[in-house]
């Protein structure tokens, strides 16, 4: 038997194109998840997909992303597949693990966007390298400037104002202030007034 599994990340997405492809590929039951992101493990749809199928059924995808994110996720889901003797089918991929060439096929692709996801991380730590020899600062840059700290510090130390007056004045969260005033002032001076 054929069963399909279609599933959206969001709830304003379409899920009928999938639901479609499935039909016309087959399937005579159609599991769906809606506004279910595929790093998401608790899925119930796929839970009660994989409690339904049984040896020699086919599980039908519309694309491999929509079982999984991670490579990892999805070879392991193929294994549990082929242990109990279930073909997996994506459709857009035009992927068949129940035939031995299907199945290869699936793993050239996990080792090629294995490798991608390698290449693009070398490259990535290069280039954080290369903008620190010249002095570039990385990640976000800084809500509060040094003359804004000086002036929540002298605020709170001399002024008697409080942390919840200082977030609304510059437009920042209380816990913005405290990890600005953690990372600027010594520990025992840190205990201010909310």
């Amino acid at each position: 038997m054929k069963i399909g599994y279609a599933r959206v990340s969001t709830d304003d997405q379409s899920i009928g194109l999938q639901i479609q492809a499935l039909k016309r590929a087959g399937c005579q039951r159609v599991f769906t998840d809606e506004g279910i992101s595929g790093g998401t493990f608790d899925r119930p749809a796929l839970k009660e997909v994989f409690e339904t199928l049984t040896n020699g059924d086919q599980l039908v995808i519309w694309k491999l992303d929509r079982l999984g994110r991670s490579l990892s996720h999805l070879i392991e889901t193929v294994g549990l597949l082929e242990d109990r003797q279930i073909g997996l089918v994506s459709i857009s991929e035009a992927i068949d693990t129940s035939s031995p060439g299907g199945l290869l096929v699936f793993h050239i692709m996990g080792a090629l966007a294995q490798f991608e996801r390698a290449l693009i991380s070398e490259r990535t730590k290069a280039g954080m390298a290369a903008a620190r020899a010249v002095g570039r600062t990385l990640g976000r840059p800084k809500k509060l400037d040094p003359e804004q700290i000086k002036r929540i510090v002298k605020a709170l130390d001399e002024d008697g104002g409080t942390l919840s007056a200082l977030a609304k004045e510059l437009g920042v969260s209380r816990t913005t202030i405290y990890r600005a005033l953690r990372d600027n002032r010594p520990a025992s001076a840190n205990a201010g007034r909310t």
